[in-house]
């Protein structure tokens, strides 16, 4: 080892680099994905009606609120980040040992291996999508296999400057991200502003249907919301990043009050702007929706529309990889991962091994066929999550009630939340049942025979366990970090 690779006797932890601005972009930036420019289709296929349509994109933002809210309120009495896994950790310990722990590690195997580094394989190969698409057009290539590579190489140089920027600095992250953040937002702004223009001159034929022709299906009513949600994913990610935020017991609710409904009102108006122009069925049959409005309203500028994809997609698979591994950064602490994926780098303070290993696993399901319906088969697993974040939450306002805090949520939300989100779990379940739902609690169950094995039986190949730490810490030049509030049942 290096001498300057050796450990320190000064504490190292991660640097609180992230303000009320940067928060809010945090949010913004992994809720506003691909999805609302490309095909926000499902709501309205699951809907039947224009007026259905809206409506639960406008209830999926309150609801998300509503349940950022709650998020908010856990982060004042558990102010570390990881999100979810330290709410469970920390309320579920009183229980018997087996299930204090059982939660965090299910919810951090999940997310680490399978639902976040395929979210980011799928936005970064759009990215690449709408990247290579005029070069490709430029050369006249028309290969299938050449096109193929193309987009799968593009998407491979995105992965790497991505890590790259994670590990390089938190500030040039909180920079880049910020910068994108406003791009994003600006090209959802010239969408609504296309549609209000349209509304003015007449084209608004396509928005009186009203709701005619709505489902009145409870499965159809639960997969609208479900897709509503889905686009709505960044309302509990902030929390991921707790220890990374100035004032965060301030700044963590104030950019959930601005970033939430601002990207709800994007969203509603954005729907109604492409009606304008788009019928029903038009939209429906769509691959990329924004991309038909855009030639339509804009005329030869259309090509802000795809190089806004391009600027959102980088930005938002910039901010999941960051986000998930903060997650990693404590499950490492903690000891429900690899110890030394918690460490970070002695000089630039970034947790560059969690980096890595996502880089690593994303790369994978780059590679990978059939990623989307990898990612279909676990993440309805986070409905499940969410359920237990609330019943979290529940737990803490009665063992934590003498907290400090500056706000407290009513009892009666967590307990409405769970039972909304048991209804959008369990309701395409019963009433159309598929694999994806089998495969998932497989998962599940697999990933409970792990934790017993190797975390509650402690049947760990220790030798090899602490030779591969010594070696993650000399490649990366990494150190330990100071332990806060880290649980230790042994």
């Amino acid at each position: 080892m290096t001498a300057s690779a050796q450990p320190s006797t000064t504490p190292v932890h991660l640097k609180r680099e992230l303000g009320l601005f940067s928060a809010v972009n945090f949010i913004i930036s992994v809720s506003i994905g691909s999805g609302i420019f490309i095909t926000p289709t499902s709501v309205l296929e699951y809907s039947k009606s224009v007026g259905m349509c809206i409506l639960v994109w406008s209830l999926s933002g309150v609801i998300s609120l509503l349940g950022a809210l709650t998020y908010a309120e856990l982060s004042t009495l558990v102010p570390r980040s990881g999100s979810d896994y330290v709410y469970f950790i920390t309320s579920f310990r009183q229980f018997h040992k087996f299930w204090a722990r059982l939660p965090s590690f299910l919810y951090s195997l999940v997310m680490v291996t399978v639902i976040r580094p395929a979210s980011i394989a799928v936005v970064l190969l759009t990215f690449s999508e709408y990247i290579s698409s005029p070069i490709l057009t430029a050369f006249c290539i028309t290969d299938p296999v050449t096109i193929a590579k193309t987009k799968t190489n593009i998407a491979i140089l995105a992965l790497g400057a991505i890590t790259y920027i994670n590990t390089a600095s938190v500030k040039l992250y909180v920079l880049i991200q910020n910068i994108f953040s406003c791009f994003k937002v600006i090209a959802c702004l010239i969408v609504v502003g296309g549609g209000i223009y349209e509304i003015a001159i007449g084209n608004s034929e396509n928005l009186q249907g009203g709701f005619q022709g709505t489902t009145s299906s409870p499965k159809d009513i639960a997969l609208a919301f479900y897709s509503g949600l889905w686009a709505f994913e960044g309302w509990s990610m902030v929390t991921s990043i707790t220890e990374e935020i100035k004032r965060p017991e301030v700044n963590i609710l104030r950019s959930i009050i601005i970033a939430v409904p601002l990207v709800t009102i994007l969203y509603v108006f954005m729907n109604i702007s492409y009606m304008t122009l788009l019928t029903k069925d038009e939209m429906i049959n769509s691959s990329a929706v924004a991309v038909d409005f855009g030639q339509l309203v804009l005329g030869k500028f259309a090509i802000i529309i795809p190089l806004s994809v391009a600027f959102s997609t980088f930005s938002c698979s910039l901010s999941l990889q960051f986000g998930i591994t903060r997650l990693l950064y404590v499950s490492g602490q903690d000891g429900l991962m690899l110890k030394s994926l918690s460490y970070v780098h002695h000089k630039k303070l970034t947790p560059s091994p969690a980096v890595a290993f996502e880089g690593i696993i994303t790369l994978i399901f780059i590679l990978t066929e059939d990623i989307t319906k990898l990612i279909q088969f676990v993440s309805f697993l986070k409905l499940i999550f969410y359920c237990l974040a609330m019943v979290s939450l529940l737990i803490l306002k009665r063992t934590r009630k003498d907290v400090p805090r500056l706000y407290k949520v009513p009892l009666v939300l967590p307990i409405f939340m769970i039972l909304i989100f048991i209804y959008l779990m369990l309701t395409p379940i019963f009433m159309q049942p598929t694999m994806k739902y089998l495969i998932a609690i497989g998962i599940m169950v697999i990933g409970t025979v792990f934790y017993y094995l190797f975390i509650y039986k402690n049947m760990k190949p220790k030798i090899f366990l602490k030779a591969l730490n010594g070696y993650i810490q000399i490649l990366f030049e990494a150190v330990p970090t100071e332990d806060i509030d880290t649980v230790n049942d042994d």
